[in-house]
């Protein structure tokens, strides 16, 4: 992977490509650390104390370290690019349920258009929603359970609302500072800053478990670390390929197909989604909860689902997961349509029959590779709550849940398109 880096230093085009993705990011990190107008930054760093703020054991501090801190900063950027992944999950699955975005689908590069069209008018929506409740919780002292401070000094409407007008437009700076990377840098723009973000909290958690805990719990969770990291790269580059062939087909005196591929069945078919759905939807009643707290099912709330380690949350947690996971690789992957194109083109799996049968062969393997990719999903999800309860750190667990499947993920598709790259421009072809 070094290599692969300092070769790619080494092409002109693709170091320009390499330093603007650079520096892209630098920018994207003095937003996520630039107050927004009317916060006091003064108090917002005295509630961020782990012994005033709850640290990593509560909903905000967890939802913190996917923002790389800039959330509970009420930075620019405090939202992230959070309402982005929200709206094109719900884009997605519209897409399987109303027909116009079906059909938009398949008209290719336009129709394709269109659709991003419509996750960024979502998003932006979503911003204003998500702005206005970040809002109201730092100006009710919600935001930060157990502090005192006051976080906006001058409440006033015209403050308010440039507040959220601030944090909406910051999340309309990313979507651009996204789409630049794709087009101009290296990788998926989206997905490299949300890479950035993660990574960001790292050191930050790492080192309030060292301040708390000691050299030696320190050291420890580096190396579960690693083995970690090392066991979700093998399962997240772990498939089940099925072979599939096409007969071949005269075309006046030419012969079509003939060709062997496979298709390829990833054990985690669902990625990082089911966890952020998973999230989101135990973020909803907590929510819910903050305002209207001394009602009882308001503080039943508080006590089992706002708390990470508490048991009722990881077995929720865990079975919304799961759950979440057979019904993304359910309208994701269709056996009708793969079975119907196949057919179309005059392909077949050995030993299976064309049509219905193959239908049927295709959910019987996806339903078997879903159920250990989705135990795997709920079992990483759990990795920083079960920490929380082992090592007693206020701090969030960082080699964990979705903070570590993106990381790896998107890690590994940068590198892949770099050597693509790099094999593109110093290809030897059998002539040399």
């Amino acid at each position: 992977m070094l290599t692969a880096f300092v070769n790619a230093f080494k092409t002109p085009d693709l170091r320009k490509k390499l330093l603007f993705t650079l520096f892209i990011i630098a920018l994207f990190r003095v937003g996520s650390v630039l107050p927004t107008p009317g916060v006091d930054a003064a108090a917002v760093r005295r509630c961020l104390n782990p012994a005033l703020s709850g640290g990593g054991n509560n909903i905000y501090g967890m939802l913190n370290l996917f923002s790389g801190g800039a959330l509970l900063q009420l930075s620019v950027f405090a939202l992230t690019i959070m309402p982005y992944i929200t709206a094109s999950i719900i884009i997605q699955l519209l897409t399987v349920v109303i027909p116009r975005l079906e059909t938009l689908k398949k008209e290719g590069h336009s129709g394709t258009q269109k659709i991003t069209q419509y996750t960024r008018y979502l998003t932006i929506g979503l911003a204003i929603l998500q702005s206005t409740t970040i809002v109201a919780l730092a100006r009710s002292g919600r935001m930060f359970q157990g502090c005192n401070e006051t976080i906006i000094p001058n409440d006033s409407i015209l403050t308010l609302v440039t507040m959220v007008l601030t944090m909406t437009a910051g999340t309309g700076v990313i979507m651009w500072f996204g789409e630049l990377i794709t087009d101009r840098g290296v990788g998926n723009g989206m997905s490299v800053l949300i890479f950035v973000s993660i990574a960001a909290g790292f050191p930050t958690a790492l080192w309030g478990i060292r301040q708390q805990k000691g050299w030696v719990t320190f050291l420890a969770v580096i190396a579960i670390g690693l083995v970690i990291m090392g066991a979700v790269i093998y399962v997240e580059q772990a498939q089940r390929r099925i072979p599939v062939q096409y007969a071949k087909r005269m075309l006046g005196r030419r012969a079509y197909g003939g060709s062997s591929t496979y298709i390829p069945l990833k054990v985690n078919q669902a990625g990082v989604i089911p966890v952020i759905f998973a999230s989101s939807l135990l973020y909803v009643p907590v929510l819910a909860a903050q305002f209207n707290p001394n009602a009882p099912w308001a503080q039943w709330i508080t006590t089992n689902i706002s708390r990470g380690d508490h048991p009722v949350y990881m077995l929720g947690f865990f079975l919304l997961i799961v759950a979440f996971t057979y019904f993304y690789v359910g309208i994701t992957f269709n056996p009708t349509e793969v079975a119907d194109n196949m057919k179309k083109h005059g392909g077949f799996i050995p030993g299976i029959r064309a049509g219905k049968p193959t239908e049927d062969y295709l959910q019987y393997v996806l339903s078997r590779i879903t159920a250990p990719g989705s135990l795997y999903l709920g079992v990483l999800a759990l990795i920083p709550l079960i920490a929380f309860a082992l090592i007693g750190a206020n701090q969030n667990f960082p080699f964990g849940g979705t903070s570590i499947l993106i990381v790896v993920g998107v890690g590994l598709d940068t590198v892949k398109q770099i050597e693509s790259q790099l094999q593109q421009r110093h290809y030897e072809g059998f002539l040399r």
